[in-house]
C-alpha cells in the first residue's frame, strides 16, 4: 500500500477535522430542514408536499456549499424526507401521484438525511397534529422513544457494547409500557454507507443475530429507535403490499 493510499484511508474518519466539519454542516442542514418539515404538517397537508419540500430545502442548502472547488464534491440527499403516520413504523416516501393528507390527532413520524462528500447526519422526529398538550398513550410512546434515545446516546461510547445499548432501551420502554419495534436497526455509518457493518439491534430475538461489538473512537452511528403501544411483542405486522419507494 503506498503512502498515498494510506493517507487516503486515513482521512476519512473523524481524526480528520475536515471530515468533522462536513459531518457538522450536513447536520446543520438536516436540522434546519427538520424544522421546516415540522412547521409544514398541518391539517390536511398533502405529505408528499412536505417530503418534496424536506428534499428541496436539503439539496438548495447543500448546493450552495463547496461550489467552486477544483474536485467536484457530491452532495444532498443521504435519505429521502419520510412522513410516516400513526401505526406506519417508517419510511413511508410517496410517489408525487400520492394523495394522502394529514388529519387531526395524527402521529406525525419525521425522518431525512443529509450529506456532503458522503459523511451522513440524519434525524427524526414525532408530532402529533392537535392543540394543546399530548396526553395519554401517544404521550407514553413518545416518551419512552425519546428517553430510549437518550439513554442509547450515553452508552454509544468507546468501549461500551451494542447490547449494552439494546439492554438499556428495551428497559425504558418497558418503564412506560411500551414496546421497542424489532427489526429497527442502528448502524455505524462512514463515507457514503449509510448502514454500515456495525449494528445495534433494537430489540435482540432469536431470528435477527446480530455480531458482538464495541463501539470505538472515532466511529460515526445513527441510533434509531422506534417505540409503539402495541400490546403484542413489537413485531411489526404487513397490512397492505404498499410498494417500496425509497
Amino acid at each position: 500500500m503506498s503512502s498515498d493510499d494510506e493517507r487516503e484511508e486515513k482521512e476519512l474518519d473523524l481524526t480528520s477535522s475536515e471530515v468533522v466539519t462536513k459531518y457538522k454542516s450536513a447536520a446543520e442542514i438536516v436540522n434546519k430542514a427538520l424544522q421546516l418539515a415540522v412547521s409544514e404538517c398541518k391539517l390536511k397537508a398533502k405529505i408528499v408536499d412536505i417530503c418534496e419540500k424536506g428534499d428541496a430545502f436539503i439539496r438548495e442548502q447543500t448546493g450552495n456549499m463547496y461550489k467552486n472547488v477544483k474536485k467536484k464534491i457530491e452532495r444532498g440527499v443521504a435519505f429521502p424526507t419520510c412522513i410516516s403516520v400513526n401505526n406506519t413504523v417508517c419510511h413511508f416516501s410517496p410517489l408525487a401521484s400520492d394523495e394522502t393528507v394529514l388529519e387531526e390527532g395524527d402521529m406525525v413520524k419525521i425522518d431525512m438525511g443529509c450529506h456532503i462528500d458522503g459523511f451522513i447526519a440524519v434525524v427524526a422526529h414525532t408530532i402529533v397534529l392537535q392543540e394543546g398538550p399530548v396526553t395519554g398513550r401517544k404521550a407514553d410512546v413518545m416518551a419512552a422513544a425519546n428517553t430510549a434515545a437518550e439513554v442509547a446516546l450515553r452508552l454509544v461510547r468507546p468501549g461500551k457494547k451494542n447490547q449494552d445499548v439494546s439492554e438499556a432501551i428495551q428497559k425504558v420502554a418497558e418503564a412506560y409500557d411500551c414496546k421497542i419495534v424489532e427489526g429497527v436497526l442502528s448502524h455505524q455509518m462512514k463515507q457514503f454507507v449509510i448502514d454500515g457493518n456495525k449494528v445495534v439491534l433494537s430489540v435482540s430475538n432469536p431470528d435477527t443475530r446480530v455480531e458482538d461489538m464495541e463501539f470505538e473512537e472515532n466511529e460515526v452511528y445513527s441510533i434509531d429507535i422506534v417505540t409503539s403501544t402495541g400490546t403484542g411483542d413489537g413485531k411489526p405486522k404487513l397490512l397492505d403490499e404498499k410498494q417500496t419507494t425509497v
